[in-house]
Formats: C-alpha cells, sequence, structure tokens
C-alpha cells in the first residue's frame, strides 16, 4: 500500500482526522471549501500508480477528450480507500465543496473516479439530499459520458430519491424530458437497485417520453431499468412492455431476459 510509504505519506491535518462516521448536521469543523489535504493526497496517489502505455489504451476505448492515469479499477480503489478512511469532511459544506474541486480541477479521468469515490463514501451517505442534486445534474451534463453518469445515477441520485421521493420524484420527471441525452439516461436508469422500494408510477413516467427514441444509450437504458425491476416484478413488467408498441427489440429484449419468457 503506498500509505504511509517512503514515496509518499499523507500530511497530518488535525481539523479533519480522527471522526469515522460523519452524521447528518456534523460539524466536526468549520471548513466550508474544499478539503485541499484530501485532493492532494488523491491526486498524488493516482499519480504514483500511473501506466502511461495502458492509459493510451484506456483512453482509446472511452473514446474520452480526457486523458487516463492508467489505473484499473482495483488500483484505483487501493489508491482511494486509506484516502477516503483517514481524511474526513467537517461538513456537508465541505463534503460537497471537495468533491467538485476534484472534478472541476481533473486533468485526468481518474480524478473524476476519485470525486465519486467521495460522493458515494458510505459514512457520508446521510448527507445525500436534495441540496446536493444541482451538483449531481452538473456532474452529468459535463461527464455525458456512461463511464460517470450510469455511476452517478444508480448510486448517488438513487439513494437522494429513495430519501425524499415528494421532494425528487418530479424533478426526477423533468429531467426525462430534457434536451441533454445523458440527463434522460440518467432519469431512466436512477431507480436501478432500489428494489421493492423503486416506484413504478415514476419508471413509467421518465421511460414513456423515451420509448420512441432511437439513440443507443437511451434503448439500452430502458432495457436495463426494466430488466432490474422484473428481479422484484415481472409481472408488473411484463405488462408495460406489452403496453408499449413502440419499444425497440433491443429494449424489449434487454427487459425480458430474466422473465423467462421470448422478448
Amino acid at each position: 500500500m503506498w500509505l504511509g510509504s517512503a514515496a509518499y505519506r499523507l500530511p497530518r491535518v488535525t481539523a479533519t482526522l480522527g471522526a469515522r462516521t460523519p452524521r447528518t448536521g456534523s460539524t466536526l469543523c468549520t471548513v466550508t471549501g474544499p478539503n485541499e489535504t484530501f485532493v492532494a493526497a488523491a491526486r498524488a496517489a493516482l499519480v504514483e500508480r500511473a501506466d502511461p502505455v495502458r492509459a493510451v489504451g484506456q483512453q482509446r476505448y472511452m473514446k474520452s477528450a480526457m486523458p487516463y492515469h492508467g489505473l484499473t479499477s482495483p488500483e484505483l480503489r487501493r489508491a482511494l480507500t486509506p484516502i477516503l478512511r483517514e481524511v474526513v469532511m467537517g461538513s456537508h459544506a465541505e463534503w460537497l465543496a471537495t468533491i467538485e474541486a476534484l472534478w472541476s480541477r481533473a486533468t485526468h479521468r481518474e480524478q473524476w473516479y476519485a470525486a465519486l469515490a467521495l460522493a458515494r463514501h458510505r459514512p457520508y451517505r446521510g448527507w445525500l439530499g436534495p441540496e446536493a442534486m444541482a451538483l449531481w445534474e452538473r456532474l452529468i451534463r459535463e461527464g455525458a459520458w456512461w463511464d460517470v453518469v450510469d455511476d452517478i445515477a444508480t448510486h448517488l441520485v438513487r439513494d437522494t430519491l429513495l430519501a425524499a421521493p415528494d421532494v425528487e420524484a418530479d424533478r426526477i420527471r423533468g429531467w426525462a424530458q430534457h434536451e441533454s441525452m445523458w440527463m434522460r439516461r440518467a432519469a431512466i436508469l436512477c431507480q436501478v437497485g432500489a428494489g421493492d422500494r423503486l416506484d413504478e408510477d415514476l419508471l413509467s413516467d421518465v421511460i414513456r417520453p423515451n420509448v420512441a427514441d432511437r439513440e443507443f444509450f437511451i434503448r439500452k437504458a430502458i432495457g436495463w431499468a426494466l430488466r432490474d425491476h422484473a428481479r422484484v416484478a415481472p409481472g408488473w413488467v411484463l405488462r408495460f412492455v406489452g403496453r408499449q408498441s413502440d419499444l425497440s427489440q433491443l429494449s424489449r429484449r434487454e427487459a425480458l431476459k430474466h422473465v423467462g419468457l421470448p422478448a
């Protein structure tokens, strides 16, 4: 592990270390700007593990304008886990500001992934609320590719929606008719993993405006969202698919993959 190695040692910052489980409304410190220790440590850890040869292939595969450092997913987790554990956000505002700083200053795509890792870190789950949705929307629109959009939608947006459905359901309905295809994809996917807490009326409302869309990423998202819900409510999915005459074959095939009937 790189943490504590001769190559790099995590700076000691008394304002942010020591508390392991932040709570909603916690005021471990009064900092409202980004935690620069976290930002610097994350960036240094990514550089230390960089593989320039692999990075070229990753950038080509992902069709990314932003270069990669060349870390695999396990290497990314190993690089970030000690920092997430040791550098604790002192307030909700600091957490949001640090996510924004990592994202907006990114020179390599893994720095975006580091921002999302901080956003998704389990101790901060209680801070996922309506006040963060503007940031998630911004990251979806700026990320505009499946790797970051799907991660945001199926974790950050989903958990926010589940925590405040009365507040967020109408926002998600609006996203489903957004001019950005990636916002529409996020709306369709944001209940993946919700299980029996999924709002079927909302799922129907976000899919229907997009049923006739021929864009691959929309058709695939519809199929994924329905396939995931079919694990819980196969009958509902069968009836819904049967009523959608304009549903693409891709969406239909994906939706019924685990239902046991021909698509």
